[in-house]
């Protein structure tokens, strides 16, 4: 209930977009179409009723075709169901139609365990469909489905009320088969002992629960064609194998001394509706295969876009969270870098520090020098400058020494 919920808020909610260009899904109808087409259509026919009836007759009729038919006798001791399958092709169109036949239906004294027969070979049909299903490598494209599409139960034109052993048959069989009666042989009782056995059969099907097949009505396109046809129910039919020249045209009838009645689908008007009702029950089928088809690859569709949105949404938090990861190292690591930063720009203001005071003392230093040693320099010259007087004047004063021991000299002489 969840699930559907949502997908019906995902089809409230979703919008209209223009394509840009083409895309291709257009294409979807011809394929199911061409598909269809190459692999065919399969169709299985039930036919319930009494021996010489006319099952065999009025599928000849349906079809246009001659069948293999084999006679069968009054005195068969159980319901045997004898199924044929024959490959029917008309223009491109492939069908391979099995028709199953009834052999021995209420021809026996004890009639309780007639209908048992019929209901075990449709269960054992449903069963071997599933069986194939259940495989692990299933092949159904190319499996035959033999399970019933339509189930034509004839019922005898008495103009009274429906047989016990039909109406049993029927009620054990209305929710395992698309039930479709028939009355055979309608062309035995007139108009109106027609209309009212059809009221008759009616309401005992209603009054005893059973639940033939009705047209669908949902589809407004074909509402009033379905609504028609159901209100034909049951069809009264008229088969023949026999072609009797009527208006300068061979058709199928039979012909009586007091007139022809004509068993084409064209001409009779409750055989022509039977005769839509086995191509609808067969484009029903189709159809239904199609839809769930298309519904399981939107499905698969939907599944995957939504597998992805997760991977991706899965892979963009993985991404996220590796990327609040990485921010927080490298946040980590910035904050880290900054403190070892801080920490050397202090320690390089200390050095700076240290550094300008040395810087002061040795300029300080330097200053001290330089004055020490041009005071040194010029107390040099200073002394340089003194000697030579000295020397000058002990050289004049020994020239004048010298001078006077001459004079003596000279005078003591």
């Amino acid at each position: 209930m969840a699930s559907s919920g949502v997908v019906g808020q995902m089809d409230m909610n979703a919008r209209p977009l223009a394509l840009s260009g083409h895309v291709g899904f257009d294409s979807l109808p011809d394929q199911l179409v061409n598909k269809s087409t190459s692999q065919g259509f399969c169709f299985n026919i039930l036919c319930i009723g009494e021996t010489g009836i006319g099952k065999s007759t009025l599928m000849d009729t349906l079809f246009n075709t001659n069948f293999e038919n084999f006679e069968s006798s009054h005195f068969e001791p159980k319901v045997r169901l004898r199924a044929q399958t024959y490959d029917l092709q008309e223009s491109n169109v492939r069908l391979k139609l099995t028709v199953v036949n009834t052999v021995g239906f209420g021809d026996q004294m004890n009639k309780q365990q007639s209908y048992q027969h019929i209901v075990d070979y449709i269960d054992t049909q449903f069963e071997s469909y599933l069986q194939e299903e259940l495989k692990i490598k299933r092949s159904l494209h190319n499996y035959h489905d033999s399970r019933i599409h339509a189930c034509l139960n004839f019922i005898a034109p008495s103009g009274h009320s429906l047989k016990s052993l039909d109406l049993v048959t029927m009620k054990k069989l209305d929710s395992k088969v698309n039930i479709i009666p028939v009355i055979a042989k309608a062309d035995t009782i007139s108009k109106s002992e027609l209309h009212k056995f059809k009221i008759k059969i009616m309401s005992e099907l209603v009054s005893n629960g059973v639940q033939i097949y009705q047209f669908p009505i949902d589809d407004e396109t074909v509402a009033n064609i379905n609504t028609a046809m159901n209100g034909h129910l049951p069809f009264a039919v008229v088969g023949s194998t026999e072609e009797v020249n009527i208006g300068n045209k061979m058709l199928k009838a039979r012909q009586y001394p007091w007139g022809v009645v004509q068993g084409e689908p064209d001409r009779n008007v409750e055989f022509k509706p039977l005769f839509f009702v086995s191509l609808q029950q067969t484009y029903e089928a189709k159809r239904q295969e199609f839809v769930g088809e298309l519904q399981r690859r939107e499905e698969e569709m939907r599944q995957t876009f939504v597998q992805r949105v997760e991977e991706k949404e899965s892979e963009l938090k993985d991404g996220e969270r590796e990327l609040q990861g990485k921010f927080e190292q490298l946040k980590r690591l910035h904050a880290e870098e900054k403190s070892k930063l801080e920490e050397k720009r202090r320690s390089l203001e200390k050095e700076m520090s240290v550094f300008s005071k040395r810087r002061a003392a040795s300029e300080l230093l330097q200053a001290q020098a330089f004055n020490t040693s041009s005071n040194n320099k010029k107390d040099k010259e200073r002394k340089n400058s003194v000697l030579p007087l000295k020397n000058t004047s002990l050289r004049c004063l020994q020239t004048e020494m010298s001078t006077m021991q001459w004079f003596i000299t000279e005078y003591t002489c």
